[in-house]
């Protein structure tokens, strides 16, 4: 299972490129942490170089990797920026392409592919900065508890669940206040999951992971903070719901044009319907991160798991 054609030799050169200027640094840097021991300890010589650095790209350059191994999220990392910089500097990155990233990092584009694609997702409407909505015309559309979101951030920040005027009002100006465009989403109550997707033209769907936060939803909080959620893998759900939460996530994966991984988040609800929230290129890597977790399920170590990426994206470099 998830094996490539590809044998990388042992002293495949890697950038680990971590860190950066978006507001998941701290985040970024803990992934950082965690592949680079990942990384030496399966022999792979390693440059580690923040994105924040103003050099970062000629860093890059003189390091002739062969792979970049891309730690960087949100904004400029996870967004088709850093992949630009490596296409035209010719170096294989793990994960998605340029377009790829740029969909699954715009929630409001993703939605438009979903829904296409014939992927349920909650009913939702953009905003733009500058542009107003009322909270009465909005639940009138999408009902009285909303989810207001930014719509080119990760990690859950930028996002509230509101159901009056004066914290949708509160809302709407906190999220303008990092993004220029907002995503406002009808509220669905339910089973939090996660399914995380890999592979380049065979695509396999790793065992469901259950979010359970302990608080009021999986905030930026509850995904980092030691203690802050339980993972419950396989997820507690029916066989059926599995399979179809499973599909569900390899149809986004395919949809966006999504290479080597991906990690699908959605809400099920109580009739057992599977809603897509949003698509991520570059999950964390962190020692409380979904993905991993999930790998550890059908038996592939966290450095296995490193050195599958890495294959990957060498195997995708290569077609």
């Amino acid at each position: 299972m998830f094996a490539t054609t590809r044998c990388i030799p042992e002293q495949t050169k890697v950038v680990l490129l971590y860190g950066g200027r978006s507001n998941e640094r701290d985040i970024s840097i803990l992934s950082g942490n965690a592949v680079e021991q990942a990384l030496l300890s399966l022999g792979f010589p390693t440059i580690k170089i923040d994105a924040k650095d103003p050099d970062y790209i000629e860093q890059m350059r003189q390091a002739e990797p062969d792979v970049v191994f891309n730690c960087l999220h949100g904004k400029g990392g996870e967004d088709g920026c850093v992949q630009g910089v490596c296409h035209e500097l010719d170096l294989p990155i793990i994960g998605s392409g340029v377009l790829a990233s740029a969909l699954a990092m715009d929630k409001t584009r993703a939605k438009i592919i979903y829904a296409a694609s014939g992927i349920s997702t909650p009913k939702s409407m953009a905003l733009n900065r500058g542009e107003s909505a009322s909270y009465s015309d909005v639940s009138a559309a999408l009902g009285a508890k909303i989810v207001v979101k930014a719509a080119h951030e990760g990690s859950a920040i930028g996002t509230y669940i509101v159901d009056s005027e004066a914290a949708f009002d509160e809302a709407v100006k906190a999220a303008f206040d990092i993004d220029s465009l907002l995503v406002i989403e009808q509220f669905i109550s339910g089973t939090e999951v996660t399914v995380a997707v890999l592979g380049n033209d065979e695509l396999e769907a790793l065992p469901i992971i259950e979010i359970v936060p302990h608080s009021d939803f999986y905030d930026f909080e509850a995904k980092y903070a030691a203690g802050g959620s339980d993972h419950i893998c396989p997820a507690r759900i029916p066989d059926d719901v599995a399979k179809r939460c499973q599909e569900q996530a390899v149809l986004a994966h395919m949809a966006l044009g999504c290479r080597g991984l991906s990690r699908t988040d959605m809400i099920i609800d109580s009739d057992g319907t599977p809603w897509t929230l949003e698509t991520n290129t570059i999950p964390g890597m962190t020692a409380t991160s979904l993905i991993p977790d999930a790998a550890r399920a059908v038996g592939i170590s966290f450095e296995d798991l490193c050195r599958l990426l890495i294959e990957l994206a060498l195997e995708s470099a290569s077609e």
